[in-house]
């Protein structure tokens, strides 16, 4: 059963990933993730629901549009993979409960914030303010079960005050759209993890600027998106928070 529940969980994940790719792609393009429907970029044909299995469709089509031989991009599956790979891990940890859910929601989000700043240095309102109403609604849910939700609410006053803070101190060295990722990750992770965030945020940035400047793919003036490193320490915090805490003391 519990194995059977996994692989459900995992196809789900791959599914949801799959409309996270639309997310990701639509949103900087101003378009509606809704309407129109699915449809290859460079003919316009609407893609048939065959050829939109997650990760399976992609390995068929052996990569390229059915019907104007378009290569399609490596991201899409990728994305799905990861995403259902990652709902796995959280089902492992967590199981069936509420935390699961918040989580899922947290990491898909982030997801999402992550690829399209990496894509295009931008961090678009209308992905954070869905964080930040998801943020919230998860509160409500504890609280109206008695759940203490002061660590949380601290958690978001402290990532995005922090950030706020660098902001202004730096004039201009980060951006605002940061800032409002890590109140979203305050808000859900709580006060203790979202130091520990913060923490893994500012690591991995400066190894990953380091290899790009090392390796001539970027200056020292050119401007690094800092979503991506943010949403890579939200999950390592996720699902190794209590590990990394525990050690550190």
């Amino acid at each position: 059963m519990y194995i059977y529940y996994g692989i459900i969980i995992f196809i789900f994940g791959t599914i949801i990933g799959s409309f996270l790719n639309v997310c990701i792609y639509r949103i900087p393009m101003q378009e509606s993730i809704v309407y129109p429907s699915s449809h290859c970029t460079n003919c316009g044909n609407r893609i048939k629901w065959y050829d939109l299995i997650p990760i399976v469709s992609y390995v068929i089509l052996r990569g390229k549009c059915r019907n104007c031989g378009e290569k399609i991009s490596k991201k899409y599956p990728i994305v799905e993979f990861i995403t259902g790979l990652l709902y796995l891990m959280l089902y492992i940890k967590f199981g069936i409960s509420i935390d699961i859910v918040k989580y899922v929601v947290f990491i898909s989000i982030l997801i999402v914030i992550g690829i399209i700043d990496f894509d295009t240095t931008d961090i678009y309102f209308k992905t954070t303010i869905v964080g930040l109403i998801s943020a919230f609604v998860f509160l409500g849910i504890y609280y109206y079960n008695g759940l203490p939700i002061r660590t949380y609410i601290y958690g978001g006053i402290a990532g995005g005050g922090l950030l706020v803070l660098i902001i202004l101190i730096t004039k201009g060295g980060m951006g605002w759209g940061d800032a409002e990722i890590c109140l979203i990750c305050g808000l859900f992770l709580g006060l203790k993890f979202t130091f520990v965030m913060l923490f893994l945020s500012f690591i991995i940035g400066a190894i990953i600027g380091v290899i790009l400047i090392l390796s001539g793919k970027k200056s020292k003036k050119d401007y690094i998106p800092f979503g991506p490193f943010i949403t890579a320490a939200s999950v390592i915090t996720v699902f190794c928070g209590q590990n990394i805490l525990s050690w550190y003391l």
